[in-house]
């Protein structure tokens, strides 16, 4: 019985399953910003190349 309480009360895995989710928000959150300033610098980089032709 005492095992069985022991087991129940532990949240160590509830612990590593958030820092899980944090680190697949930051990513999310990193891809997208990553991929707005890729198309940005792309645009920019096709005017700068337009205009030296």
């Amino acid at each position: 019985m005492r095992l069985l309480k022991s087991f129940l009360c532990d949240d160590s895995g509830a612990t590593a399953i958030e820092y899980g989710l944090i680190a697949a928000l930051i990513s999310v959150v990193a891809i997208a910003t990553l991929t707005t300033v890729g198309t940005k610098l792309n645009a920019k980089f096709v005017r700068i190349s337009n205009g030296l032709n």
